[in-house]
């Protein structure tokens, strides 16, 4: 349904919540349409998050997962870029409104506000076990992993010693799986003959999933394999497993099978639950919209709010349905690939309101699952034309490693990217690893 007329006179104002996958996508796919938009971030950059567990781990460092939003769109002349965090939107007097007290006019709205962390009803557990979603939580990872070698070294108590040497993974997805298996490198490969008192090898990693298998949105066969490589790094991998309680000394799980126990490790990263952004529920307030359990907008077959179609909800902010001809609509699921092609379907459908055309129902297209689990270790299962393929290994690997090379943002972050990975690969050196608050986190002991 069109919207209403804009002001004659007056070129349309499109406000673009969030500088992720999927706003930029939109923000990009509006270069040449007779708008003027507004992008507002709560952070001055564009985050290629499928690698951020390499900064985490401190294989890249923060420049080569990042760019700066004002230098992405400096030639594109429609687009102002704003740093400031929305707090609320007004659906009826179409504003968005900023926690400075700032408030932004829109004719159009597209939202990509993203998701943050869930701890099912805990977050007292964000303290103990942080998540990985920003470059400040990346950074925060990557202290507690080093500081807790540091410490380790310190300890003449064998037992503390171990606490130290202990890393819980929570959650086997694609970033539990790869943040797994990227510690165990660490403490095999990186670090070995840098310590005096502690031997790093010896360190162990556990990657606890309340499902029976990790990679869950992969086939069987995918999973088994990826289990078996994770294995093989020397990943102790336990599923069936459900955390209960986690601490500053470790975590409690619950088997599906025996009896509770507990696991003394003092760093632990949480990579079990996502929920969509705050703001989607004030979004849905203000327009009569519903959410589902997570936190996301359920949205109109175009993208739109029911009743505002001057409001696109996208990314992982939006409980959508792909319809494809001929089969039934289907839910999408919150990965990047699906985010930008909202994107690019929000942009496309502007277009029509603009021009008193009707509206085309959103079309995910599934190109497959891809994860890395370590050096030389991968899993691969890609939609094409022919068919499913999957494969496992170093192809998995290689095929990985220059997927993700080529969809960096930007010519120099690829070539950063390619020559750490390649020093890292022959060298087995990560130099990223600085940390300034020296602090041994959460407690000493």
């Amino acid at each position: 349904m069109p919207a209403a007329p804009d002001t004659p006179g007056r070129r349309p104002r499109v406000v673009v919540v969030g500088c992720g996958f999927g706003g930029l996508e939109a923000t990009r796919a509006l270069h040449d349409a007779p708008v003027d938009i507004t992008l507002v971030d709560r952070t001055n950059h564009h985050l290629f998050q499928p690698l951020l567990y390499q900064v985490a781990t401190a294989g890249l460092s923060a420049p080569a997962i990042a760019a700066p939003v004002r230098h992405l769109f400096r030639k594109q002349s429609n687009v102002t870029t704003l740093l400031g965090e929305v707090s609320s939107i007004d659906a009826q007097q179409r504003l968005v409104h900023l926690t400075d007290e700032e408030s932004l006019p829109y004719d159009h709205l597209i939202v990509a506000a993203g998701a943050t962390h869930s701890y099912f009803g805990h977050d007292e557990w964000a303290t103990a076990a942080p998540g990985l979603k920003t470059l400040d939580d990346a950074f925060e990872i990557r202290r507690r992993v080093l500081l807790a070698f540091e410490t380790a070294e310190k300890k003449a108590d064998p037992a503390q010693r171990a606490e130290w040497l202990t890393f819980v993974v929570i959650g086997g997805g694609l970033t539990g799986v790869e943040m797994a298996g990227t510690l165990a490198e660490i403490a095999r490969h990186t670090l070995p003959g840098e310590f005096r008192r502690i031997d790093p090898a010896s360190a162990r990693v556990l990657l606890v999933e309340g499902s029976p298998r990790v990679l869950q949105a992969m086939p069987e066969d995918l999973s088994a394999r990826a289990a078996q490589q994770l294995a093989r790094l020397g990943v102790e991998v336990r599923t069936d497993a459900r955390v209960t309680a986690i601490d500053a000394r470790g975590l409690q799980v619950q088997p599906a099978e025996g009896d509770p126990y507990h696991i003394p490790a003092r760093c632990i990263v949480w990579a079990a639950g996502v929920a969509a952004s705050p703001l989607g529920r004030q979004l849905a307030t203000a327009t009569g919209a519903q959410v589902d359990r997570a936190g996301r907008i359920a949205v109109e077959p175009d993208l739109t709010l029911p009743g505002h179609p001057e409001i696109s909800v996208i990314g992982d902010l939006a409980a959508a349905r792909s319809f494809v001809p001929g089969k039934e609509p289907a839910p999408v699921p919150g990965v990047s690939p699906a985010a930008k092609q909202m994107g690019r379907t929000a942009a496309a459908n502007l277009r029509q309101r603009l021009a008193g055309k009707p509206t085309q129902p959103f079309r995910y297209r599934d190109y497959g699952n891809l994860a890395t689990i370590g050096r030389n270790a991968g899993v691969v299962d890609l939609t094409t034309p022919l068919g499913r393929l999957k494969f496992s290994g170093y192809p998995a690997w290689l095929f990985w490693l220059f997927a993700h090379i080529w969809f960096l943002i930007g010519f120099r972050n690829r070539i950063v990217v390619l020559f750490d990975w390649a020093t890292a690969y022959w060298s087995h050196e990560r130099y990223a690893r600085v940390v300034t608050d020296i602090e041994p986190a959460p407690i000493d002991g």
